[in-house]
């Protein structure tokens, strides 16, 4: 099995006496010694107005985190698509994935929480569009070797080219959080990776990890395991009442994440809050307890074909050591260490077709553009 790292940092606020970089300088450190454990990759959230200083600025940290490390995989789970301008999008994350040399795993979303699209005044019913439209533009931008013009519902573009280029070609790797059926069916036709979430129970996420093998494998492709990322919370106790302590403080997180989530009306149907809000599901759940407890569940996961799990801790240093020399050995195995989806492999939407030839050291042509907003232009 593959061990990455989920989650995000707090920037605490305060007056002149409190540093409220220390929590992100922290992370950065946290992930410093995790790549020297042997962990695999890192993805780091996106998250809005919560007064709890959440990670916003995925990137931007990610860019810290790269400077420090040389292996580590810079993942985004996820960057939310319907907040950004998809080419100033683009063009920093091609920016981190050339600077890290080719490190960048790009995951994206749509957003689930009613507090941040109410606060962006972005109606929820148009994340689905905002998010097909700015994915679109983001791989045109990283795949088109001429200048190109948009004209579509949200945006506009005239004669653009994006700059720099990705390290990774055609680009880096897409991944997709999905729940329902439908969601994983379109990521398997796409050819992206799967991100599934922390909270669903291990009988569900089996269930989806067999849905999206099964899609993949009606599309003609030949499914790997590492194409589907498994989040999933942590924490290695020392006894039962640590363990208990634990749950307790998980679940309490967990509540609070969801009145963020939820609408008013109560009408959110996301599958992010979709899940049992009791003290059992969220033990089961998540991979607290002893290292024979938390070995236990791997093996489920493991004996259904996972072998890819990113873990949620609490962000301390002593749980990094502790997975890491008491839990990961017994799951090594014969390792499967390419990345997550080739980067020779075209991930576009259905029907897309990335240009075939790689940018010339002199820039791009001057070659007619289309999809203008008016006539088309020379």
């Amino acid at each position: 099995m593959r061990f990455g790292l989920f989650g995000s940092a707090q920037a605490q606020r305060g007056g002149v006496d409190v540093d409220s970089a220390q929590g992100f300088k922290d992370f950065v450190e946290y992930n410093v010694e995790a790549e020297g454990l042997g962990y695999h990759s890192t993805f780091v959230v996106e998250h809005h107005f919560t007064g709890f200083g959440q990670v916003s600025a995925s990137l931007n940290l990610l860019t810290w985190v790269g400077a420090r490390t040389s292996i580590l995989r810079l993942g985004t789970a996820v960057v939310v698509l319907p907040w950004h301008n998809p080419v100033l999008l683009a063009e920093q994350a091609a920016t981190i994935d050339l600077m890290s040399n080719g490190r960048l795993e790009f995951g994206v979303g749509k957003g689930y929480r009613h507090n941040e699209f109410a606060s962006f005044c972005i109606p929820m019913e148009e994340a689905e569009e905002r998010f097909e439209e700015g994915l679109a533009l983001v791989l045109r931008s990283w795949t088109s070797e001429r200048r190109f013009s948009h004209c579509g519902k949200y945006w506009h573009f005239e004669n653009i080219v994006v700059e720099p280029p990705t390290a990774q070609k055609p680009h880096p790797p897409i991944w997709m959080a999905a729940g329902n059926p439908a969601s994983i069916r379109r990521v398997a036709e796409r050819g992206f990776g799967l991100m599934l979430d922390q909270f669903a129970s291990p009988e569900t996420i089996i269930e989806r990890f067999n849905l999206f093998k099964s899609e993949v494998e009606k599309h003609g492709r030949t499914f790997d395991p590492m194409t589907v990322a498994v989040a999933r919370a942590f924490y290695v106790a020392k006894d039962a009442a640590d363990k208990a302590i634990a749950v307790e403080r998980r679940l309490a997180a967990t509540r609070r994440m969801t009145s963020l989530a939820q609408s008013p009306a109560g009408d959110n149907r996301s599958s992010m809050v979709s899940f049992a809000d009791t003290r059992e599901a969220s033990e089961h759940s998540a991979l607290f307890g002893t290292p024979d407890e938390i070995a236990g569940k791997l093996e489920t996961l493991r004996s259904a074909g996972i072998a890819h799990v990113l873990l949620n801790g609490p962000g301390l240093r002593d749980q990094l050591h502790r997975f890491a020399r008491d839990v990961m050995p017994a799951f090594a195995g014969p390792a499967q260490m390419g990345r997550p989806v080739s980067g020779t492999q075209t991930l576009l939407p259905a029907g897309a077709t990335p240009f075939g030839r790689a940018r010339g050291a002199g820039g791009p042509s001057p070659l007619p553009l289309a999809d203008a907003c008016g006539e088309r232009s020379e």
